[in-house]
């Protein structure tokens, strides 16, 4: 009786060594695995040097900007952007990327101008729009690949496979030319032929 009694302890003693040797083991292992490192440390490195050089080239970064005001000829306008980065050489420029314009004239017409990429001066408030350009005001749509608005010289410069569609026609350009001081219209074509289809009535 006695000699089953010892072996009972003997083989619980074992089991409860093989335990404690099994849960070091695992947590070792956990340890050891949360130390190795996912990303390569010149992967690590790049990261900083993009993200230091980004910061010292570019500035500031913003997000879910607006900035509103008034233009030479006193109509409001409201600029938005999802994210926006001002330039350290010369911080009255503002990047922008995901930007909405609207334009808010005297006569209570609205002008709204959607872009994927801006740039803003709020020095001389003038504003360039890039790629992917929509704009729409009343029932006219414009569609090209850049917008340059000058506040300081009152015009408004739109370029890059321009389409106008209206409910009087279309007009296929390469640059349209407003002059909002005179209020004129010029139409540009850099192979001296204008594509437009215009419904007089």
């Amino acid at each position: 009786m006695i000699e089953r009694k010892k072996k009972l302890r003997l083989i619980q003693f074992t089991l409860l060594l093989i335990g404690f040797a099994v849960i070091i083991f695992t947590y070792t292992g956990t340890i050891k695995n949360s130390k190795e490192v996912i990303v390569p440390k010149e992967t690590q490195e790049k990261i900083k040097k993009q993200a230091s050089n980004k910061n010292n080239e570019d500035g500031d970064i913003f997000y879910n900007i607006e900035y509103t005001g008034l233009d030479l000829s006193g109509n409001r306008y409201v600029l938005k952007s999802k994210e926006a980065y001002s330039n350290k050489l010369s911080q009255e420029v503002v990047n922008m990327t995901s930007v909405e314009a609207f334009f808010y004239f005297k006569d209570n017409t609205i002008l709204k101008l959607f872009s994927n990429k801006g740039v803003y001066n709020n020095k001389t408030l003038d504003m360039n729009f890039y790629n992917n350009v929509k704009a729409f005001y009343q029932n006219s749509e414009l569609f090209s690949q850049k917008a340059e608005y000058s506040n300081s010289k009152g015009y408004l410069i739109v370029s890059g496979n321009v389409k106008v569609k209206d409910a009087k026609g279309t007009i296929v350009a390469d640059e349209l030319l407003f002059d909002i001081k005179k209020q004129t219209l010029d139409i540009q074509s850099f192979n001296d032929k204008i594509n437009a289809n215009i419904n007089i009535k």
